[in-house]
C-alpha cells in the first residue's frame, strides 16, 4: 500500500503546474516564486497605461501581452507616472486623472490575465512624462528655493510631493479587479525612479540618500513587493577602481554603494552602447558591452550578494542593421543565461521595448514588432525557453524533496501505526 501511495503522490507533483501568482521574493542572489528560483525573460512597454486608458487604443495592452506571452516572456517594466502636461496620471501633487489610473488598472488587469508580472516606475528622471524637472515646477510655483532640478533629491516639499505619489499608487484600490496594488502579486516589484541621475552632486551621496529615505518609505506601506532603484549601473566613489568601465561621463550614482542599501532587493543594468560610445564601432561596443555585463553580474554575487536584473537594452535600427542588433540581444541573453544556468546572479533581461502593430506614433527606433522582426523575434522566444527550462528544472528538484520529505512522514506514521498493532510488513 506503501509503495503505490508513494508511487501516486510522486506523479502528482511531477506533473503538477503551479500557477504564477504567487509574490516574487529574494533570497540570496536569486529571485523566488513558490519556493523556486525565479527566471525571466521580459520587455519594456512605457506606452502601457496612456494606452490602456484610451478607450480606442486599449486593445494593444490586451495584444502585447498575448504576443509577449506566446514569445515565452513572463515579465513586462511600464511607468507607474505620467506629470502634468496633456493627459496625465497627476494633474498636480495629489490631483490625479481617473481615466489615466483606471487605463493602469487595466493594465495591471491584463498581465494578470496572460501571467505577467511587472515592474512599475515611480517617476520620470528626465522631463517626458513630468518627470523631476515637474515636481520641482510645482514647488517652484509653491514659492520653494529651487536652484536645479536636482533639488528634487533634497527640497523637503518636493520630497513630500513623491512620497504622496508613492501612497497614492500602493495604496490605490484596483477598478478591475478590486485588489489594492500593494496586495496585487501580479506586480513584481517597483521602481523609485526610471534612471536617476544627479549631476549636483558627482559622489553619490545625494542620491544615497534619497534611496535610503525613499526606500524605507516604500517597504513602510508595502512589505509585500520587492523594491529596486532604477540604476543603469554606472560605478561610482565606493568602487573607484571600477570606473574605467563606465561610459566617459558620471551621472551622481554609485552602482556598489546605492544597491547595497538595505531596503533595495535587487539590483539593475541598463545598457545602451550606441547611445553611450556613439563615435565607436559595432565592434568596440560589443566588446564594452561584454566587460560592462561581467563585471556587474559578478558584483551582484560575489559583493551586493543581491540578484540583479537587466532591466533595459536594445540598440536603435535608426543608426544600425537588424543583424548589429540581433548581435546585441545575443550577448546580452548569452550573459545572462551562462550566470542563470551556474545558479549565478543573473535573473533576466528586458529589452526596449516591445510593440505590437498600430503604434505608429511610439516608434524610437528600439521598438521590436515580431511581425516585422522576425529574426530578433527567434532570439527572443530563444531565450525564453532556455530560461523557462532553468526554471522547470528547480521546480522538478523541489517537487522531488517535497515528495521525500512527505514519504518519510508517511512512512513514520505508517510504521507507527502498524508498530503498535504488533504488525509486520
Amino acid at each position: 500500500m506503501i509503495k503505490k501511495w508513494s508511487l501516486v503522490f510522486f506523479i502528482f507533483l511531477l506533473i503538477q503546474v503551479k500557477a504564477d501568482d504567487g509574490f516574487i521574493t529574494a533570497k540570496g542572489v536569486h529571485l523566488m516564486l513558490n519556493g523556486s528560483p525565479f527566471y525571466t525573460n521580459g520587455f519594456n512597454a512605457y506606452w502601457l497605461m496612456n494606452t490602456g486608458a484610451n478607450p480606442y487604443l486599449k486593445d494593444k495592452v490586451s495584444s502585447v501581452f498575448q504576443q509577449a506571452k506566446e514569445h515565452g516572456l513572463s515579465m513586462a517594466r511600464t511607468w507607474a507616472f505620467s506629470d502634468g502636461g496633456d493627459s496625465p496620471l497627476q494633474y498636480s501633487p495629489g490631483s490625479y486623472n481617473e481615466q489615466m489610473f483606471q487605463g493602469l488598472d487595466f493594465v495591471i488587469s491584463e498581465a494578470r490575465k496572460y501571467g505577467i508580472k511587472l515592474v512599475l516606475s515611480m517617476v520620470n528622471n528626465y522631463d517626458q512624462f513630468g518627470g523631476k524637472k515637474q515636481y520641482v515646477n510645482w514647488a517652484r510655483g509653491q514659492g520653494q528655493p529651487i536652484s536645479s532640478d536636482d533639488d528634487f533629491f533634497t527640497n523637503s516639499v518636493v520630497k513630500q510631493y513623491y512620497k504622496n505619489h508613492i501612497k497614492t499608487v500602493l495604496t490605490r484600490i484596483n477598478t478591475v479587479t478590486g485588489v489594492a496594488y500593494k496586495d496585487e502579486p501580479t506586480i513584481m516589484a517597483w521602481e523609485l525612479m526610471n534612471e536617476p541621475r544627479c549631476y549636483a552632486d558627482p559622489s553619490g551621496k545625494t542620491i544615497q540618500d534619497w534611496i535610503t529615505e525613499m526606500a524605507s518609505y516604500v517597504k513602510s506601506i508595502d512589505g509585500n513587493h520587492l523594491l529596486e532603484a532604477g540604476l543603469e549601473g554606472f560605478y561610482g566613489p565606493s568602487s573607484s577602481e571600477k570606473q574605467q568601465y563606465n561610459p566617459n561621463f558620471q551621472v551622481g550614482t554609485d552602482f556598489i554603494a546605492n544597491n547595497q542599501i538595505p531596503g533595495i532587493d535587487f539590483a539593475t543594468l541598463h545598457s545602451y552602447p550606441d547611445q553611450w560610445l556613439p563615435s565607436s564601432s559595432d565592434e568596440s561596443q560589443i566588446s564594452f558591452l561584454n566587460n560592462w555585463l561581467y563585471n556587474h553580474i559578478q558584483d551582484a554575487q560575489d559583493i551586493l550578494r543581491k540578484p540583479i536584473l537587466l532591466a533595459e537594452f536594445g540598440k536603435s535600427l535608426k543608426t544600425s542593421g537588424a543583424n548589429q542588433r540581433d548581435q546585441l540581444f545575443d550577448t546580452v541573453y548569452s550573459a545572462i543565461y551562462s550566470s542563470a544556468r551556474s545558479g549565478g546572479a543573473a535573473v533576466g533581461g528586458m529589452f526596449w521595448q516591445l510593440f505590437t502593430e498600430g503604434l505608429d506614433s511610439y516608434r524610437d527606433g528600439y521598438e521590436v514588432i515580431f511581425s516585422e522582426n522576425p529574426s530578433t523575434a527567434t532570439i527572443i522566444t530563444d531565450q525564453s525557453q532556455k530560461l523557462n527550462r532553468i526554471r522547470k528544472m528547480y521546480v522538478r528538484l523541489r517537487n522531488v524533496q517535497k515528495w521525500k520529505r512527505a514519504r518519510d512522514i508517511r512512512r513514520a506514521q505508517w510504521w507507527a501505526g502498524n508498530g503498535s498493532n504488533g504488525t509486520g510488513n
